[in-house]
């Protein structure tokens, strides 16, 4: 496969399409882990791998869709699973844009997702998974969502989960006054401790697995703040009247016992994997939200930014057609020079047989006799190959692939390794890719 002609495939699972718990059970245990896996499938060129606390997303650079969907498979992200969506290479393409932009998030607009994105292709960079498509794809991605948040209001109000969970629990209990535990200092623990502190919490406490994270959260934060480590963590609850979890820990981080003798406890668990077990809740005085619950709150977000939505989906849109038109002639010039290439070698080739018979006949030729038969070669090549090319341009405009393998089996029979994909396959070309 040549860099610039695989095709992406991908598969999505998110809060839209599937339930905490197949949520869950579709995360990796790791991004590394996901990407070697993807990467280790013989057939995969590129991969990334995108998971946050409310979606898991894989993409794969491949041949053909149908390859593709068997690598994500064969890793760990089963396009048939419980939840999943599968994604040719347009809609993949499409949707990186959503995501970028804000459309796809709990809350839409959410800021947060840009710099996940950017993480997650930085990853995949180190993995070496990112090559000329997925590179191309997720500079456009980032470009629109820049965009997006400077050209329109798509991200006014509250624009973070970690936001969302303060405003809920402001919904379950007086927050003037009260003691808040924030278990996570990562970006959605940093947000809700600024969140609580503008609510007018009498008292903060930042929980984290290193210290020094937990303290860099307190001194950004404008209320009394202390610190502890993750696994003192349960030690807080007993005092404390609303709780928010937003760490990435493997498993739960405060268990049934934890909220033991409590009383009243507002809960709000951010967390995929989950941080708060599921027994937290049998306690009479305790709540426990997840993210299920936050869309109430995400809905009245949602409605305010109706009108910069629609911009936005406008902006995608011309961004989408630029982004395929870019790959259309990429796939294309890479083509038609495997053709001039092939054309040239069998001018030289001819041409010096030419040139052999003509010096065996007439004796040596001067150096302005052979320019004469070099230039009358590469002229006939240029024209020769003029019409095709611009067929061959259109073709790709029309994602009319079969044409291109055509022409290059015409012009060279003996073409060996330079086919941009299998055109046998069923299912081989982008335009055949949304299933």
């Amino acid at each position: 496969m040549n860099g610039n002609t695989g095709v992406v495939s991908g598969v999505r699972v998110s809060h839209e399409t599937a339930s905490l718990d197949e949520l869950e059970a579709a995360s990796a245990a790791s991004d590394a882990a996901a990407l070697d896996a993807l990467l280790d499938q013989p057939a995969v060129e590129e991969a990334l791998v995108l998971q946050t606390c409310h979606r898991v997303e894989a993409y794969v650079v491949t041949d053909d869709p149908a390859t593709g969907r068997r690598a994500l498979g064969a890793a760990g992200f089963d396009p048939a699973g419980a939840g999943a969506i599968s994604m040719g290479h347009e809609e993949s393409l499409r949707h990186l844009l959503r995501v970028a932009a804000g459309l796809e998030s709990l809350v839409v607009g959410e800021d947060q997702i840009l710099g996940q994105l950017r993480d997650a292709f930085d990853a995949a960079q180190d993995a070496g998974g990112i090559d000329h498509v997925l590179r191309q794809a997720v500079t456009k991605a980032i470009h629109v969502g820049e965009r997006a948040r400077t050209e329109t209001a798509i991200n006014e109000g509250a624009t973070s989960l970690g936001t969302a969970a303060v405003r809920l629990a402001e919904r379950k209990t007086d927050l003037d006054g009260a003691r808040a535990l924030v278990v996570g200092a990562g970006e959605m623990g940093t947000l809700a401790a600024k969140a609580f502190a503008s609510a007018g919490v009498e008292a903060l406490v930042v929980a984290n697995r290193t210290p020094e994270r937990a303290a860099r959260v307190a001194d950004v934060v404008d209320t009394p703040t202390e610190t502890t480590t993750l696994a003192a963590a349960t030690d807080q609850t007993a005092d404390a009247d609303v709780v928010v979890a937003a760490t990435s820990s493997p498993g739960y981080v405060l268990d049934g016992e934890a909220f033991a003798g409590a009383g009243e406890t507002v809960v709000v668990d951010l967390a995929q994997p989950r941080d708060v077990a599921p027994e937290a809740d049998d306690e009479a005085a305790v709540s426990v939200h997840d993210l299920e619950a936050l869309e109430a709150v995400t809905e009245a977000t949602r409605e305010r930014r109706e009108d910069a939505a629609r911009e936005v989906e406008a902006m995608i849109d011309a961004e989408f057609e630029r982004l395929l038109a870019q790959y259309k002639r990429k796939r294309a010039d890479e083509v038609i020079a495997q053709m001039y290439e092939s054309a040239d070698r069998l001018k030289n080739r001819e041409l010096s047989t030419a040139i052999s018979q003509l010096e065996a006949a007439e004796g040596e030729l001067s150096a302005a006799e052979r320019e004469v038969l070099e230039s009358m070669a590469d002229a006939l090549v240029n024209q020769l190959l003029a019409a095709p090319t611009k067929s061959l341009r259109d073709a790709a405009a029309e994602d009319d692939w079969s044409t291109i393998a055509t022409a290059l089996q015409l012009f060279n029979p003996e073409f060996e390794d330079g086919m941009p994909f299998d055109t046998t396959a069923s299912d081989a070309t982008p335009a055949e890719s949304e299933d």
